[in-house]
């Protein structure tokens, strides 16, 4: 490594976030584990005030079936086959629009991030077709995709992009202009300056976009899965909606929930991996 690449390293972690060092950090009162079960405390705590009220009688089963009810419910679709269908169908789903949506997504958004002209050409038609709510795209789509896969992949794909494109437009101009100062002064070349000190600035805007398309991505799926579907979890929450059985309808919101939180697990973690030379992210207890 050069000396002028060797400053540059040393450089980026102290100033990416915004050309300061990182605020002081007073110390810790509890520790990463203690911070993990605190986290959990007031789900916890509402999945025993629900089991209460319901074993009391005070929800009926009608409207609000217990917990225990519903984990029974769990394990009965579960020794059938029928939930880990529809899990891994769903889940599938969404990896491959997350794919597509997110890839076509950080494409445009560099280009629109690094040119005046990709933003005038691009950055309009993306806006207009991001203030469109899914369920008015639904019957266009349903004309061009019928009603397979193909349909509820687009949306997932749609609804993935825009987080992504705008966060990823948003990191590459908020870079810091003294680093992007500091690597001519070095004498770095233009493919210099965006693999590292543009691209790895603007990454925490771009992971911050991921974990708000993996939301997104499961809200646009509830809306694919609700025309036309013969498997998956939107699909087991309309046929038990169907027949009255709150339970299972409880239980697909419980399981999006779930897949939820293992989703944001999974885009911190890529934070602490990627940011780990950030002061922000890499010493953080997350």
């Amino acid at each position: 490594m050069s000396q002028a690449d060797h400053t540059v390293t040393l450089a980026l972690p102290g100033l990416a976030a915004g050309g300061s060092a990182a605020p002081a950090r007073g110390p810790r009162v509890f520790g990463p584990r203690a911070l993990l079960a605190l986290s959990w405390l007031a789900p916890v705590l509402l999945v025993l005030v629900w089991e209460i009220l319901a074993q009391t009688g005070y929800v009926t089963p009608q409207v609000l079936p217990a917990p225990s009810k519903v984990v029974r419910t769990a394990w009965r679709l579960a020794t059938i086959g029928s939930l880990p269908h529809d899990l891994g169908t769903s889940l599938l789903r969404a990896a491959v629009g997350f794919v597509l949506g997110g890839s076509i997504a950080f494409v445009l958004g560099i280009l629109v991030g690094f040119s005046r002209l990709a933003e005038a050409l691009i950055d309009r038609s993306v806006q207009m077709v991001r203030a469109i709510p899914f369920l008015a795209l639904l019957p266009l789509v349903i004309v061009w995709f019928g009603v397979g896969e193909g349909q509820k992949i687009f949306l997932v794909a749609l609804g993935v992009a825009f987080p992504i494109y705008i966060n990823t437009t948003l990191g590459i101009r908020q870079v810091d202009g003294k680093l992007l100062e500091l690597g001519r002064v070095q004498g770095l070349s233009t493919w210099q300056m965006i693999t590292r000190i543009i691209l790895p600035g603007a990454l925490p805007s771009i992971l911050t976009g991921v974990r708000y398309s993996l939301a997104t991505a499961w809200l646009a799926l509830v809306v694919a899965e609700t025309i036309g579907a013969q498997a998956g979890i939107g699909f087991l929450a309309m046929d038990a909606r169907e027949f009255l059985r709150t339970d299972v309808v409880v239980l697909t919101i419980v399981i999006y929930a779930l897949i939820g939180v293992v989703a944001d697990s999974i885009a911190r973690l890529l934070e602490r991996r990627l940011l780990a030379w950030h002061p922000n992210f890499g010493g953080a207890a997350r």
